[in-house]
């Protein structure tokens, strides 16, 4: 197949959406398609609004000899109008890959008024989609219905290296000393870093440590917050900003860890939860989005509602003050992760779902 993946920014880019679209067309140039990636740069949303003004864009795009375009959803301000244009100049179909609507994350309801009605625009614009989860592929069709095909396709377990046994998980569970937690996710509000460290400071000096894996950059003033919080509580001494670590570091860090806890105000899907988990770590995630899909509450992790510290300290308080019981929900969520889909699997889902667009 001849595909064109259109996106915001870089695949290189260190966030869930931008894995799992590197993961997808490294399968795809393995099986022998041949992907053309074309990047958009990140604006701010009015200003991605204005791409669809850009006549240059629908030339260029409408020329490319495509079985499939793919676009990534996340930059939908830049296509709903465009996707129009471009549909009576273009042979081939538009596939859309969601990892989350805009419009489910948590702000005021007069912003995701505006936002539901750009993404209803934009979905209704498109010939198919790609949804990471369940709640993806409902939230999807609760904007458009469910008249254009589907496809859900979760990231793959496999995206770290290294792996784990269930002894190691019993003996790390029963080692003295505090409970090692772990953040993973780049450092902006809707991560709720903030509430995790809140949650923390109530809770006994010396029985916990916190170690923070993501980016520091992508919302400088956000980052500065956190650093100021943790001096005015004087967390310092306990907590790690490690910033972005290599998929090897990354992977040392979880075997090395209890818990994994990114009390998120939404995921679409929350690749970190399942890495995690792999490696025979219980999370703790907030209660909206797909998070669910992952963790049965009180089985293999918790869901805590979005900014509420004490229902998360209360859940890591559990864990703290129960080893036996952080050893069985550790070896429930490495085998909960056990059961899921590989990278490869996936993705040979996706393609196996776009062939079905090819003329």
């Amino acid at each position: 197949m001849r595909l064109g993946l259109l996106l915001y920014g870089s695949l290189d880019h260190l966030s869930g959406g931008f894995i799992y679209d590197r993961n997808l067309v490294v399968h795809l140039s393995r099986q022998g398609d041949r992907v053309e990636v074309f990047s958009l740069p990140w604006r701010s949303y009015p200003r991605g609004l204005l791409d669809n003004l850009q006549p240059g864009l629908v030339r260029r795009l409408a020329e490319a000899p495509f079985d499939v375009l793919l676009q990534d959803e996340l930059a939908h301000p830049s296509l709903f109008r465009l996707n129009r244009w471009l549909r009576g100049r273009a042979p081939y179909p538009i596939v859309a890959i969601v990892h989350h609507l805009r419009c489910r994350e948590a702000r005021p309801a007069w912003h995701n008024r505006f936002y539901r009605l750009v993404e209803r625009r934009y979905l209704a614009s498109v010939d198919g989609y790609v949804c990471v989860s369940r709640t993806t592929r409902t939230d999807v069709e609760s904007l458009v219905g469910n008249g254009r095909p589907a496809v859900m396709a979760p990231p793959g377990k496999d995206g770290l290296p290294g792996e784990t046994t269930r002894e190691e998980i019993i003996a790390r569970a029963a080692a003295p000393g505090p409970l090692k937690i772990l953040f993973v996710g780049n450092l902006i509000p809707r991560k709720e870093l903030h509430t995790l460290l809140a949650a923390l400071a109530s809770l006994p000096a010396g029985t916990w440590t916190l170690q923070v894996a993501g980016s520091l950059s992508a919302d400088p003033a956000y980052v500065q917050t956190v650093r100021r919080r943790l001096d005015a509580a004087g967390l310092g001494p306990r907590v790690s900003l490690l910033g972005v670590l290599t998929p090897e570091d990354l992977a040392d860090r979880m075997m090395a860890s209890h818990l994994l806890a990114v009390p998120s105000s939404y995921e679409g899907f929350g690749i970190a939860y399942l890495e995690g988990m792999r490696f025979g770590l219980p999370a703790i995630a907030g209660d909206r989005g797909a998070a669910g899909e992952l963790i049965d509450h009180g089985r293999n992790g918790f869901l805590v509602p979005p900014g509420n510290a004490p229902a998360l300290a209360q859940s890591v308080q559990i864990l703290l003050s129960d080893r036996e019981r952080l050893a069985a929900m550790s070896l429930a969520a490495h085998h909960s992760a056990a059961a899921h889909a590989t990278w490869n699997e996936s993705a040979a889902r996706v393609r196996e779902f776009l062939q079905q667009f090819k003329a």
